[in-house]
């Protein structure tokens, strides 16, 4: 009942904004949001897009938040004593920062041309964004998909395009597998980001990014070769960015 009252209460911020008018069904409840079809308000061009409603404080994880929250900047005292002794005023830090955190990693991916979906808007417990798929289908997650050989190595490649194009931007997913990839009209579409750290910052930086690549090469690689090694992949793409070859 309180995760139907939290996504009423996110849904309802959208309405009243004249940002959405109806929401049509919930295209997935996973453990820390629920993402919902909605039909866009005319304000924003109409059609159908995405919110997604983060889950309560009290039922989310944060699991291994530590791990990618290294690096992140909190310049007020008390809010990092209250994360350090996880009270109640700390996960709602925690909580906040997550979702600001997505909303700007979006913003500046989508900013830069990377394969994500549009932000759209961005209320206290949820983001509404561009939709991939149509009014029966949401477009499926890359798990679900079986390639053809050649189009697995497209597929391999242009997800590393976009790895690279984040790096050369200061940005690593930090999560990205075949459960947050999209694959809509022949493309892939990259989503979940409030885990993406700045390999500026963060010292898990390179072994984040191996871990991206390897994810996907291991579904890729089910389906045809000529995808490359993954650990080298992942050791030039690093050494490029120290040096400051990307672009």
């Amino acid at each position: 009942m309180l995760q139907d009252e939290i996504l009423d209460e996110a849904l309802q911020e959208f309405v009243e904004r004249n940002l959405i008018v109806d929401v049509l069904h919930v295209l997935k409840s996973g453990k820390e949001a629920t993402v919902c079809c909605c039909l866009g308000h005319r304000s924003i061009g109409g059609g159908l897009v995405a919110a997604k409603v983060y889950r309560p404080i009290s039922r989310r994880s944060f699991k291994n938040d530590g791990l990618y929250r290294n690096g992140k900047v909190i310049l007020s005292g008390r809010a990092r004593r209250a994360l350090a002794n996880k009270s109640e005023m700390g996960r709602q830090i925690q909580f906040g920062t997550w979702v600001a955190y997505e909303w700007e990693a979006m913003n500046h991916l989508f900013e830069i041309g990377a394969d994500v979906p549009r932000p759209i808007a961005r209320g206290e417990s949820a983001i509404l964004m561009e939709y991939f798929g149509d009014e029966q289908t949401a477009a499926p997650q890359l798990k679900s998909v079986k390639l053809a050989p050649g189009e697995a190595a497209e597929v391999f490649h242009r997800v590393i395009w976009n790895m690279k194009r984040m790096l050369a931007n200061n940005r690593i997913h930090g999560d990205l597998s075949p459960f947050n990839i999209l694959w809509w009209k022949g493309r892939p579409v990259m989503i979940d980001f409030p885990q993406s750290v700045d390999p500026r910052e963060n010292p898990s930086s390179y072994a984040l990014l191996s871990r991206d690549i390897e994810n996907v090469w291991r579904y890729c690689r089910k389906f045809g070769d000529g995808i490359g090694d993954p650990w080298k992949l992942a050791a030039r793409l690093w050494e490029a960015f120290l040096r400051a070859e990307l672009v």
